[in-house]
C-alpha cells in the first residue's frame, strides 16, 4: 500500500544517533571506576534518555546532572560534527518523494538544531514539527496531529516511523499505524504495527518494493 506520507522521528530513526549516547554514558560511568555495557545501555536509551539517565544515576550513584552534562555536550559536538545519517535514510527519502509521498518529521529537538542536522546529511524532508514550535513532547500526539491537518491528510493514509514506544503510542493516539526501528540487541517492547531491524525493511511495507 503505498502511502500518502511518512511521519519519521529523527535522532534514532534518521539519524544515527544510538551509539554516541550509549559510548558517553558508558564513559560517565567509567569516570566514576564503574563499569557498565553499551549494550545494557542501549537497552535503556532505546527507552528513553531520561528513563536511561534515571537508571544509571540510581544503579551507580552518580549524580544525574552528570549524564545530562554528557548528552548536552554530545548534542554541541553533533553541531559541528552530526551523527551520520541512517543506512538508507537518503535513498528511502528519495524514492519516497519521486514516488509523491510526502516526508514529514517530528522530533524533540529544536527546530534550528534539526533543520542544520538534516540539511547536512542531506535529508530531503518535506515538513518538519518540533517541539521548540510549542509543542508538547511525545506520547502526546498533538505534532502528528498537526501535520495531518496542515497537509489536509487522513490519519489512516500514513505511516509513523520512529524507535521507541513514545513514537507508536503517539501515532496510535493520532490513528497511524506505525513501524519501530529496531534490533535484536536492542528490542523495542512497543505495541507498533510493524517492526523493521533496518530503513530497507520499510520498502515493501511501503509499497515501494
Amino acid at each position: 500500500m503505498l502511502r500518502r506520507a511518512v511521519v519519521w522521528d529523527l535522532g534514532g530513526t534518521l539519524v544515527d544517533t544510538y551509539p554516541a549516547l550509549d559510548r558517553a554514558f558508558a564513559a560517565v560511568v567509567a569516570a566514576h571506576g564503574e563499569t557498565v555495557d553499551e549494550a545494557e545501555v542501549a537497552r535503556l536509551t532505546r527507552r528513553s534518555t531520561s528513563e536511561a539517565v534515571t537508571a544509571l544515576a540510581g544503579r551507580f550513584g552518580i549524580p544525574a546532572a552528570e549524564f545530562e552534562a554528557a548528552n548536552a555536550a554530545l548534542k554541541r559536538h553533533w553541531e559541528e560534527h552530526p551523527a551520520p545519517a541512517m543506512p538508507g535514510a537518503r535513498e528511502l527519502l528519495r524514492d519516497l518523494a519521486v514516488a509523491g509521498v510526502l516526508n514529514l518529521v517530528v522530533t524533540h529537538r529544536d527546530r534550528t538544531s534539526a533543520m542544520t542536522l538534516i540539511g547536512g546529511l542531506g535529508l530531503a524532508v518535506d515538513d518538519l514539527i518540533s517541539t521548540s514550535d510549542g509543542f508538547p513532547r511525545k506520547p502526546d500526539p498533538s505534532m502528528h496531529l498537526a501535520l495531518l491537518g496542515r497537509h489536509r491528510l487522513e490519519a489512516g493514509s500514513c505511516l509513523s516511523v520512529g524507535d521507541r514506544p513514545i513514537d507508536a503510542l503517539a501515532a496510535r493516539r493520532a490513528g497511524m499505524a506505525s513501524a519501530t526501528l529496531e534490533s535484536a540487541e536492542s528490542p523495542v517492547d512497543d505495541d507498533a504495527d510493524y517492526s523493521v531491524s533496518s530503513l530497507d525493511d520499510l520498502r515493501p511495507i511501503l509499497g515501494l518494493a
